[in-house]
């Protein structure tokens, strides 16, 4: 019998980084360290190196189980549920359980069993080629009751908003059409604009630009999921000023991290949507700020927004790592 497993990998969900600063220091002795957590002794001097981020999955694949019944797992990274896509590309004399092509929705940081291949007529031989697509976030159907939003900083400040919803200048796709982007200085306090669970982070990319193609994936940010199963995104985000983890469940108007100017970006500014998975696509919901008066506005245009919630010294506590949902 002759057996060969081809899989290929397809993904549709963001990638994130996998990188880090590295620090050296030398301790009394004489020796050297390199380490990528800084020394724990507070007068310690030390030297900072800057390491970039490459783009890394989400979901990944593993195959198991026997040569012929080889089975499938999938591992969800994000803080939160993710949906998977199974499909053949090619197959002869097989069979699979479930039959494809089938969806599955994998809870946070989970792996779970989703495929089993087998051959039709055991007396033959079997090949196949399995591809995925993942997309983070629950599938939904219907859009939400609630798409009001805080202003993402402070109350007391104001900045502009350059790009507004429905403006295809450069959020001409799904995910990002009913974006908008805030101009405001690197190192601003940017606040959760409602609370949720933080699916995930990146803040290890450090440079931009608006003229190469590898910036499009390197954009720091943060993903939090709220209570009705959508997400906001909150993006070009300043290298290493994340300030929450993957898990942790935040209130609005919770310090996340600081504005900058990482990624596919032409100038310091905050990139805001709000994202639901419908179908196996991120589609970007059309959404509200609350204004300080207690009304609300469309930000369709460009226009100054005004902040409402706390600044970040009146911050409730986050709590611990929240379970799968």
């Amino acid at each position: 019998m002759r057996f060969l497993l081809l899989t290929i990998v397809a993904l549709s969900a963001s990638p994130a980084a996998f990188a880090g600063d590295m620090y050296k220091w030398q301790d009394e002795d004489g020796l050297w360290h390199f380490s990528d957590t800084p020394p724990a002794q507070a007068d310690q001097a030390f030297d900072t190196f800057v390491t970039h981020g490459e783009p890394r999955t989400m979901i990944t694949a593993r195959r198991a189980g026997l040569r012929h019944k080889p089975e499938h797992y999938f591992f969800n990274r994000y803080s939160g549920p993710a949906e998977v896509e199974l499909s053949l590309a090619q197959a002869s004399n097989v069979v699979t359980d479930p039959p494809l092509p089938a969806r599955f929705v994998v809870p946070g940081q989970t792996e779970q069993r989703l495929l089993s291949v087998s051959a039709r007529d055991e007396t033959q031989g079997f090949t196949y080629r399995l591809s995925f697509r993942a997309m983070p976030g629950p599938p939904m159907d219907d859009l939400p009751a609630d798409l009001d939003y805080y202003p993402p900083f402070a109350r007391g400040t104001r900045f502009p908003i350059s790009q507004g919803l429905d403006d295809s200048t450069t959020h001409n796709d799904g995910a990002n059409r009913y974006a908008v982007d805030i101009v405001m200085p690197t190192g601003t306090p940017v606040l959760a604009a409602r609370g949720g669970v933080v699916m995930d982070t990146e803040e290890d990319y450090h440079g931009e630009g608006k003229q190469e193609a590898k910036y499009l994936p390197r954009a720091n940010h943060v993903r939090i999921l709220h209570d009705d199963g959508t997400m906001a995104v909150y993006a070009h985000l300043q290298a290493n000023s994340v300030r929450v983890a993957p898990g942790m469940k935040v209130p609005a108007g919770f310090w996340v991290a600081n504005s900058g100017n990482s990624g596919f970006s032409s100038g310091p500014h905050l990139h805001f949507v709000v994202q639901m998975n419908v179908g196996m696509a991120l589609e970007s919901l059309p959404f509200r700020f609350r204004l300080p008066t207690g009304g609300l506005m469309d930000p369709d245009r460009p226009q100054m927004l005004e902040g409402v919630l706390a600044g970040p010294s009146a911050n409730a506590a986050a709590t611990a790592p929240a379970a799968s949902r």
